[in-house]
């Protein structure tokens, strides 16, 4: 099974994100198994795998909040967890990280302060989700996708370099996937790099390059096209299961052949 992949790095231009030989152990589980890539700069990388298979435990080790068992992973130049980054880098976790007894433009405020955003950025980052009506509101009155874009307000305030979006669209109706998938266009058109991760296949289809995740290895790095050629469909869930077959059978086939050499 390939638990790597080169990437699609222009030649020099450095990567916004690299990993190389990146293991995570937690007890006696391995959690990521050796994973090497790189990001390009100014791209949506969308991360992509059933749950389980270490997304999280990856954006984790990218924002620098993970220790790391073996490997490195350096962002944007530096080590992952460089107190530099913090400025740099954006985060939105599957769980909303905001202040419920607060407005929405209160808790946006707070953690654009935090960055020195201004009152004009406030706005901006409030407008960039849809939530310009409901400013004065507090949180706690929201609904679960309304409670969602605000934190993700919360990370466009500091206009982020880099933004790790854990599972940003889980609970969302299609328009506002949509609309939030159109954002997420744009600011990598304005020099913005985004890791977007899913389960759901067919987001795969806005990135420009996919990190294709299962049971803690790196199944392979390419575009949708690329995985729609390799998985003989254009349907890139079907695409994707193809993958794991694939990669699956190879990895019985060298077991069976270390067996036979072994004995």
């Amino acid at each position: 099974m390939t638990n790597s992949a080169s990437g699609s790095i222009t030649p020099g231009i450095p990567p916004a994100v690299a990993a190389a030989g990146l293991h995570v152990t937690r007890g006696r589980k391995k959690i990521l198994r050796g994973l090497d890539f790189a990001m390009e700069p100014g791209r949506i990388t969308g991360l992509l795998g059933p749950s389980g298979s270490g997304k999280t435990t990856l954006m984790r080790c990218i924002v620098g909040v993970q220790r790391l068992t073996a490997g490195t992973m350096e962002v944007l130049g530096r080590p992952a967890g460089t107190p530099s980054l913090r400025h740099d880098v954006g985060y939105v976790t599957q769980a909303p990280s905001v202040y419920t007894d607060l407005s929405v433009e209160a808790n946006v405020r707070y953690f654009g302060a935090m960055h020195g955003a201004s009152e004009a950025d406030t706005a901006e980052a409030i407008a960039a989700v849809g939530l310009e009506a409901l400013a004065r509101q507090r949180t706690s009155d929201l609904s679960g996708g309304e409670f969602s874009r605000v934190s993700l307000a919360c990370a466009l305030v500091s206009h982020p370099k880099l933004l790790v979006l854990d599972e940003p669209t889980v609970g969302l109706d299609p328009v506002l996937r949509a609309e939030l998938w159109e954002r997420f266009a744009a600011m990598a058109a304005s020099g913005t790099t985004l890791l977007v991760s899913s389960h759901v296949m067919e987001e795969a289809s806005h990135c420009a390059s996919l990190l294709l995740l299962r049971d803690g290895l790196l199944l392979a790095q390419l575009s949708p096209a690329e995985l729609s050629e390799r998985g003989h469909s254009n349907d890139l869930e079907q695409a994707f299961l193809h993958v794991i077959q694939e990669t699956g059978a190879a990895s019985n086939r060298r077991a069976a052949d270390e067996s036979q050499v072994a004995s």
